[in-house]
């Protein structure tokens, strides 16, 4: 079978045209949110949007609302040429790439090509800066989950979940998905959008697809690019670890702290800063002292100038 060439859009008014004609078709829709430079890990999520949804919607937007002023937006990577390629080989394809330019910039709603000065086209958001800071640009308006926020990534990164949320919504009032596909490994992130979407009443279902790992385990991430080899080797101390505290819960070793203390201790014994170690009800997100219930191990480490973040569901 051919390669399935994606329709590419960049304008928020023929998004929503074409996913209300296909609506009227009868058709489902199912969105996975990204900010491109797309690896395994997209990819199965784009497969996992297969099972729920007749037509898929990939978004590749880099979105300046979760950055705050000090984070370096410019650095984040970017290959939208060899995304289409990777986005041409997955099985069943995908039908639309919605990649807008600037969607926090309200002068030009058209989708007209905005191009950097070397003439190139830019797409996904390239080019932007952080809309966290305060140059007049019109936007003003925020969507916050207020206590799920709070803790594990919201502490460090304290504008990001309010970023991540109304960037989300902004997607959903656009691309009106029927389902929307998110990857566990962001585990905060996918339960702060579970929960928007329960209090707002979308009318959408959201699917958590479990953390994608290579073969020495690993997860999948954009930012692994930038790790060096030895970096790449010493932060597999993160998933060696999260694997150590589910093996010992399961066999009776529940104290929380005994659990994180080690992981801190494997993580820094191999070079990594810790972020945080967290053990939080898998829903809740709420710290526990002790296993006794559902939980999530959620790990964020810094190796040399790459901050990674991991997690390990345990149910015992």
């Amino acid at each position: 079978m051919a390669a399935k060439d994606p329709l590419v859009i960049t304008g928020k008014d023929e998004m929503r045209k074409w996913s209300r004609l296909m609506r009227s078709h009868a058709k489902t829709i199912a969105l996975v949110p990204t900010m491109g430079y797309l690896h395994q890990g997209h990819l199965s999520l784009i497969q996992q949007a297969h099972k729920h949804g007749q037509l898929i919607v990939v978004s590749i937007y880099v979105n300046p609302g979760q950055f705050s002023p000090s984070e370096d937006l410019s650095t984040y990577p970017s290959d939208f040429h060899g995304d289409m390629l990777k986005l041409k080989s997955v099985p069943g394809g995908v039908d639309v790439v919605f990649c807008p330019k600037n969607l926090y910039d309200y002068s030009n709603d058209s989708g007209d090509k905005q191009k950097n000065k070397n003439g190139n086209e830019i797409l996904g958001g390239g080019g932007l800066v952080s809309c966290v800071e305060e140059k007049g640009n019109g936007h003003e308006t925020w969507v916050r989950v207020e206590r799920l926020e709070k803790g594990l990534c919201g502490k460090s990164r304290p504008v990001f979940f309010r970023g991540v949320a109304t960037i989300v919504t902004k997607l959903f009032h656009i691309v009106e998905p029927d389902v929307a596909v998110f990857g566990k490994k962001d585990y905060q992130q996918w339960r702060i959008i579970q929960r928007m979407v329960r209090d707002l009443d979308f009318a959408i279902e959201i699917v958590g697809s479990e953390v994608m790992r290579d073969s020495d385990g690993l997860a999948l991430s954009s930012r692994n690019v930038h790790l060096s080899a030895e970096e790449r080797e010493k932060a597999l101390s993160i998933s060696r670890s999260l694997l150590k505290a589910k093996s010992g819960a399961k066999d009776g070793q529940v104290k929380c702290r005994e659990l994180k203390d080690l992981a801190i201790l494997t993580i820094t014994q191999a070079g990594g800063r810790i972020d945080y170690a967290e053990i939080v009800d898998q829903e809740s997100l709420e710290a526990v002292e002790e296993i006794n219930s559902p939980v999530v191990f959620c790990i964020a480490a810094w190796f040399g100038k790459v901050r990674l973040i991991d997690n390990m569901e345990i149910n015992i």
